[in-house]
């Protein structure tokens, strides 16, 4: 469940705080542990353990985060220049210590496809990662990964919305690749569903296109940390239309 950033350093990470990284690589990071299976389209489900480091509505060319004076939009986030709905996202940092197998948010059908990163290599995301374990606190400064590194946009296309969302997989520098576990374009998924894994510290923001018949309100604060397909992210409520409107699609 949701915690503290202190209360999840304290009751998950500690415990393995001194040991190697590779007793850490071989023992820790591939974990895959059972979990119950949630359902309710009331709610976006959290796609990735890890720590929201920002959540917000934004337009698809103002800023999600400042890097070092640099912004990042949903432009060029999901570099697709003709993205043009105002949207709301969730960003999900996973650090070293968290279960790396991604899920699905809310039911719908699945494609997906790789940008390579913008450089020959992509940025390391140590430098958050050690802000967040080691001194208890966020810092962007250090993600210029974001602005770089090799991702793969999922889209859902989902019937009880009547619309798509999309979960953005942003891959660590010692990444050789982001692996969904289905390769078909286009199939059916369930909420809570696996779908993907990325190795290492990574990245996962769930953007939700703003809809003239749905809210959709954070259920989490920001810096505490949600777990995949257990936790909620997003609240979904249907709304209030005036008597006689059509709305708009």
């Amino acid at each position: 469940m949701s915690k503290e950033l202190r209360e999840w350093i304290e009751s998950d990470v500690a415990q393995f705080r001194d040991k190697p990284v590779s007793w850490l690589s071989s023992h820790n990071f591939f974990r895959d542990p059972v979990r119950p299976v949630y359902s309710d389209i009331s709610y976006f489900l959290a796609p990735a353990d890890g720590v929201i480091l920002y959540q917000d509505e934004v337009g698809p060319d103002e800023s999600l985060v400042d890097i070092k004076g640099r912004p990042y939009s949903l432009r060029e986030a999901l570099r697709d220049p003709c993205y043009d709905s105002r949207s709301i996202v969730v960003g999900i940092f996973m650090t070293f210590f968290d279960v790396h197998v991604n899920r699905i948010s809310y039911p719908g059908r699945l494609s997906y496809w790789l940008l390579d990163a913008v450089d020959t290599t992509n940025r390391p995301m140590l430098g958050v990662e050690k802000s967040i374990i080691d001194d208890l606190r966020i810092s962007l400064d250090e993600a210029d990964y974001l602005h770089q590194n090799q991702r793969v946009v999922n889209r859902i296309d989902s019937l009880q919305l009547g619309q798509s969302y999309f979960i953005l997989q942003v891959a660590d520098y010692d990444v050789d690749s982001i692996t969904p576990f289905g390769l078909r374009q286009n199939w059916p998924v369930a909420q809570g569903r696996r779908f993907s894994q990325i190795r290492y510290g990574s990245q996962v923001d769930l953007i939700v296109p703003l809809s003239p018949l749905w809210e959709f309100l954070p259920t989490q604060p920001v810096h505490c940390h949600v777990e995949a397909g257990i936790d909620t992210v997003i609240e979904i409520k249907e709304r209030k239309r005036r008597k006689g409107a059509v709305p708009s699609r």
